[in-house]
């Protein structure tokens, strides 16, 4: 008797799972019917509507990265008369989460070093090379010394000849750099930010095929 009245009262564990099927098909429900309100596919999220680039900035700068690879992210080359705006550059590259490590004729030429050897080693020892084309740019030798180093150096270009003409007319443009797409600044703030952004787009290339070349 006693074991027939605890059958009774025994609750059935198909109610248990019963009501977790209908909690589960509530949410459902309620997951789908919020889905179709908003026009989207159920299984569509932020993240994967939006491409991610195959190499991020923190790929960049990680410690075995193609980055470390040379002394310099990036190489300016200008003239002495826009040094003010070149420092206002530099600034700002290194201000950005990569810590961009830019060469600065003035601040990172060996003292006593020849000339032609520091203009030479700082064009070898970057990455990338930002061309500030001024009209003092057009009318320094050492300019387009560097200019054709450069070139030299990266004949294809591939984003490492950053050309950035200022207070020039496009029929001035070098005709050693036609090939290349060039910034125009015009404000300084959307300038900085394309060049930062050309840096940052050669280096992720550099780490993606350095990363295809080990697999």
């Amino acid at each position: 008797a006693g074991w027939f009245r605890r059958l009774l009262h025994k609750p059935k564990p198909s109610s248990v799972e019963s009501s977790l099927n209908t909690s589960r098909s509530s949410s459902s429900s309620s997951s789908t019917s919020s889905s179709k309100s908003s026009g989207s596919s159920p299984s569509t999220s932020l993240s994967g509507s939006i491409p991610m680039s195959p190499v991020s900035a923190l790929d960049i700068n990680a410690s075995g990265s193609a980055r470390w690879g040379k002394t310099y992210d990036v190489c300016i080359c200008h003239s002495e008369v826009d040094l003010e705006l070149v420092e206002e550059l530099v600034s700002y590259l290194e201000g950005q989460p990569e810590s961009f490590r830019c060469f600065l004729q003035l601040r990172d030429a060996t003292p006593g070093g020849a000339v032609v050897t520091e203009l030479c080693n700082a064009v070898q020892n970057s990455h990338c090379w930002v061309m500030l084309i001024t009209p003092s740019f057009l009318q320094d030798p050492w300019c387009k010394y560097q200019m054709h180093q450069a070139l030299a150096e990266a004949p294809m270009a591939n984003g490492r000849t950053i050309p950035v003409l200022k207070d020039v007319d496009r029929k001035d443009y070098p005709k050693e750099l036609r090939n290349l797409f060039y910034i125009y600044m015009a404000l300084k703030e959307k300038s900085f930010r394309q060049i930062r952004d050309t840096v940052v787009r050669y280096l992720q290339e550099l780490c993606r095929s350095s990363t295809s070349g080990m697999e």
